[in-house]
């Protein structure tokens, strides 16, 4: 079913194809709705006329009051948060507006985040500060600049009221599109309730939206791992660290999602956490492949009933039940080979080679975490030629270059590519919060003039210097927060 508005065309395939999932609901009222960021590159691929977005009747959709007939529903999931399995979180401040047909064809989902309690609200008031959601804003163009698979936001809309965190905030309202906001806890919801028809239906409507070449349901899982694999890969090849790697923030689509805790790592360091609540690591940089895999395993676990094609028979036997383990672990295991050939073959050109050398790349990252230098810095100087003044002790780095040169010397043909590959701009700590902190004080040129330059990260451009810099030597460490 579709229904039409004057902006959008919404279907709700999700809610009819998959009962039991959602419940409907609405959003809380915005007392004044302002609008304070419309993506118009966005807005035209979902088809949508950006100069109507901006009027008041465009403003206040974005901001969660739909035209009447518009079924609007709150999505339900699990998840293991940090390692704990919490059996019902959903969409507990967040509305599934509905699905767009965007210009190319595809159907995405347009989300609200911050629109207010539900059912799923756990306690909470439902509703978001402008800081938090201009993050995930920003985070979202980043990624998409970068090239990695990412949710990205179509606007942010102050809601003119206060929320109350620590201090009184600006309220606003996110609305986010994503290929879907199918989770592995979406999955772990379905599995969990016993209901294997319900089950059944959710992995056909992933198959049918996501993988419509898969040809079981063994094929599926296999598909959601690869494209985990190289989505997680290329996180690691940026830099970049998520922060809150629940099973509930791991998407079936293979896109990024929830910028919460996020940031881009400045001196290399596998223990990179930036959390406020990661005391114990479990989501450090360098453990994002491991928690990856450990998503997959708990995704595996909730498709076993339908891997073996007689696991509907309530009498399938133990012979099958262990066919359908061994299949999983062995599809499983498969993560790890493809994740480590996607993170090699990536690795590779951005050191300028045509083939991966692991040794290497291993060698100059060890250098690079004993000699505390700036990863993005490192490897956009590596493309110029001028890494070596990143090093306080030259030395290690001079013999790791000869060894370099040695593989490059038959061909450099890869050297051309590097620029393309190793970005000048990420979204530096330190002008992200600096940016966030004026808009919450209603000064809104500093965060446009950062999702700019990192917007188009890899052309570097004059007067932008500040823009490629890490913090200040000597500044505070950088800390996120979870809480919205």
């Amino acid at each position: 079913m579709s229904v039409a508005t004057t902006l959008f065309r919404f279907e709700d395939s999700y809610a009819r194809e998959v009962p039991g999932l959602s419940v409907p609901w609405t959003a809380a009222p915005a007392p004044a709705p302002e609008l304070l960021v419309l993506n118009e590159e966005l807005a035209a691929e979902l088809g949508a006329d950006p100069a109507a977005l901006r009027d008041p009747a465009g403003v206040a959709l974005l901001a969660g009051q739909v035209p009447a007939g518009v079924p609007t529903v709150a999505q339900a999931y699990s998840g293991h948060q940090f390692g704990m399995y919490s059996p019902r979180l959903g969409d507990g401040r967040a509305l599934l507006l509905g699905e767009v047909i965007d210009t190319s064809g595809h159907r995405r989902d347009l989300h609200l985040k911050g629109s207010g309690r539900t059912p799923f609200a756990r306690g909470g008031d439902g509703k978001a500060a402008v800081g938090p959601m201009l993050r995930e804003y920003l985070m979202g163009e980043a990624m998409g600049g970068l090239g990695i698979p990412t949710t990205r936001a179509l606007a942010v809309v102050a809601t003119g009221e206060q929320v109350f965190r620590e201090r009184p905030l600006p309220g606003a309202v996110l609305a986010r599109v994503a290929a879907s906001h199918l989770r592995v806890g979406t999955f772990q919801y379905a599995a969990a309730s016993g209901d294997r028809d319900l089950l059944r239906a959710l992995a056909d409507y992933a198959i049918a939206r996501h993988y419509p070449a898969a040809a079981d349901y063994l094929e599926l899982f296999q598909r959601v791992a690869e494209a985990q694999a190289q989505l997680v890969a290329r996180w690691m090849l940026a830099g970049f660290v998520h922060g809150v790697m629940n099973t509930d923030n791991t998407t079936i689509s293979g896109e990024t999602i929830d910028y919460g805790p996020c940031a881009f790592m400045d001196a290399y360091d596998p223990a990179t956490v930036f959390s406020s609540i990661d005391d114990r690591g479990r989501y450090a940089y360098g453990n994002q492949p491991h928690i990856l895999q450990w998503n997959l395993a708990r995704l595996a676990e909730t498709l076993l009933p339908l891997f073996d094609e007689n696991s509907s028979d309530e009498n399938s036997s133990d012979e099958n039940s262990e066919a359908a383990v061994e299949a999983a672990t062995e599809a499983l295991s498969g993560f790890a080979m493809s994740y480590e050939r996607h993170w090699a073959e990536g690795m590779a050109a951005k050191l300028g080679l045509t083939a991966p050398d692991k040794e290497l790349a291993a060698d100059i990252l060890k250098l690079m975490r004993l000699q505390k230098v700036d990863f993005t810095l490192f490897f956009r100087a590596l493309s110029a030629g001028t890494a070596r003044e990143l090093f306080a002790e030259p030395g290690p780095f001079d013999a790791w270059s000869v060894r370099r040169e040695g593989l490059l010397a038959a061909d450099r043909t890869a050297l051309t590519s590097m620029e393309r590959v190793n970005p000048v701009y990420v979204p530096r700590n330190h002008l992200v919060e600096e940016a966030l902190a004026q808009a919450t004080e209603g000064e809104m040129g500093a965060f446009h003039r950062l999702v700019d330059v990192v917007s188009s990260p890899f052309t570097e451009r004059a007067g932008l210097e500040d823009y490629a810099r890490p913090a200040p030597v000597g500044s505070a460490p950088h800390v996120t927060y979870c809480g919205t």
